[in-house]
């Protein structure tokens, strides 16, 4: 490791000057991603509009946080960042921005739609800084594979938005589980009320004019090109294949975030889905295949890492639920408008809301009846974003996040084989014009995760990467 690349910590052992008061190491001395503990940490944030708006804000909380520029290919969406950081630069392209901040920036914070958060990741993490990521991590399998491990390769501080991994909410469940409250989980339900966005509808058509301020071309990224839209921008994007993840993209990195973190899995083996009869028609038969389904249901089994068997994982989203179980009284919410999260035990189950909140054993008399397991695991009572400032200002090694990439790296594949199994229900035989007989994906995909490969199923791998237009790469 060079000089340049030391932690400020060597720097000040190999100076002598550990002992000294107060001083202040210039930015560029430390190198790439470190920052002075006398400095603060100036965050750029790509994607200053919508959910980027509340991010930054979020991270600006801290006194210890500079928002110094800000690149969004909206300007009027990020109007509200503008006025609020006067003293950010602003830029339509964030890879200008980038290179032109380049020394003056820490860390980056990433909230554009999922079509782009791999390849802006990687061009920050390439640069030495600091990524905070929105949920899913990204768009694809692979890209998530190689964000997991550039972010070891470059040693920066990595955390991906499912604020609830931060919540007290998961690690009490995780209590209870490791005292064995409801002895091993064999079955997992998760459910969710989005989409609440369009999806199953048509692929839009007509020439529409680029609204002023915002470039179009930018906004698309590596996607392939599609003339503009309104009914892509500035929010229903996440119900397009080409820009979104869908309703389980959106959701599954929250309600799923317990059921990845407690229990001993990593990847599924098997997947497979079904679109309930009443949508197939006007989604398959009208061949809607641009737009994510409306609602589906996914079963994935989970082999356990400890070698003693599987788990069974079900994922409902459009607001199909699982039958609710008896030990849950006809009066008592099964999780929240958002949705929830059921794990079923051995001994026993425990019932969760959205982001792993409230989780409470059934029957809810149980909460009452049982000694509340001891706290083991620590609290993060500054809340995701300020935990991974703080791990940012402490540099690579000596500080933890709730979902570093080293986890939520592989719990976004683990969730994005699910889409893939969505997306190989509509993959057809052109051979075949039989309803029953042309759509050939309906079938349990059986996955290789070593490989990033369906082995039953070739015609479904075409999801697992996507190609990228002229001109965007991951740079792998």
């Amino acid at each position: 490791m060079s000089k340049k690349s030391s932690s400020r910590r060597h720097f000040l052992r190999n100076a002598g000057l550990a002992g000294a008061g107060f001083f202040i190491v210039p930015r560029h001395v430390l190198g790439r991603g470190f920052v002075a503990p006398s400095d603060k940490l100036n965050i750029a944030g790509i994607g200053a509009g919508g959910k980027g708006t509340s991010d930054l804000a979020e991270f600006a909380k801290s006194p210890r946080v500079n928002i110094v520029a800000f690149a969004d290919v909206d300007k009027k969406q990020a109007a509200k960042t503008i006025e609020r950081f006067p003293k950010g630069n602003f830029y339509y392209d964030y890879r200008e921005m980038l290179e032109k901040e380049r020394n003056n920036i820490d860390a980056v914070s990433v909230s554009t739609p999922d079509n782009t958060h791999a390849v802006a990741t990687m061009a920050a993490m390439q640069l030495g800084k600091h990524v905070y990521v929105q949920k899913p991590l990204t768009h694809d399998i692979y890209e998530a594979r190689m964000l997991t491990e550039a972010a070891k390769r470059y040693k920066v501080v990595t955390q991906m938005g499912n604020q609830g991994g931060s919540g007290d909410g998961v690690r009490e469940m995780e209590e209870m589980y490791r005292a064995g409250l409801i002895g091993d989980v064999t079955q997992v339900y998760a459910w969710t009320n989005r989409p609440v966005w369009p999806q199953g509808i048509p692929t839009p058509s007509g020439k529409h004019e680029v609204p002023a301020d915002f470039n179009w071309d930018l906004w698309l990224g590596p996607a392939q090109w599609t003339d503009f839209n309104p009914a892509y921008h500035p929010f229903n994007w996440r119900g397009w294949w080409a820009f979104g993840t869908g309703a389980l993209g959106d959701m599954a990195c929250h309600i799923l975030d317990p059921a990845y973190r407690m229990l001993p899995i990593l990847y599924p083996n098997e997947v497979e889905c079904s679109i309930p009869n009443q949508f197939t028609a006007a989604w398959t038969e009208a061949g809607y295949i641009d737009s994510c389904p409306p609602a589906s249901i996914i079963h994935l089994n989970y082999p356990r890492t400890d070698g003693k068997g599987n788990i069974k994982l079900t994922w409902m989203d459009g607001g199909l639920l699982p039958q609710r179980p008896d030990e849950l009284l006809p009066d008592e919410p099964m999780g929240n408008w958002d949705g929830g999260v059921l794990f079923v035990g051995t001994k026993g189950k425990i019932l969760a809301d959205c982001y792993g909140a409230n989780p409470r054993l059934l029957p809810t008399r149980r909460m009452q009846e049982i000694k509340k397991p001891k706290q083991t695991i620590a609290r993060v009572p500054e809340g995701h974003y300020l935990q991974w400032v703080n791990a940012c200002m402490a540099g690579y090694g000596n500080a933890r996040t709730s979902s570093p990439f080293e986890f939520a790296g592989p719990f976004t594949e683990s969730i994005l084989i699910a889409n893939l199994a969505i997306r190989s229900w509509m993959i057809k035989n052109p051979k075949l014009k039989g309803w029953e007989d042309k759509y050939l994906g309906r079938k349990k995909l059986l996955w290789d995760a070593a490989n990033m490969r369906i082995t039953n199923f070739d015609e479904a791998n075409q999801f697992v990467k996507r190609e990228y237009r002229s001109g965007w790469s991951l740079g792998v």
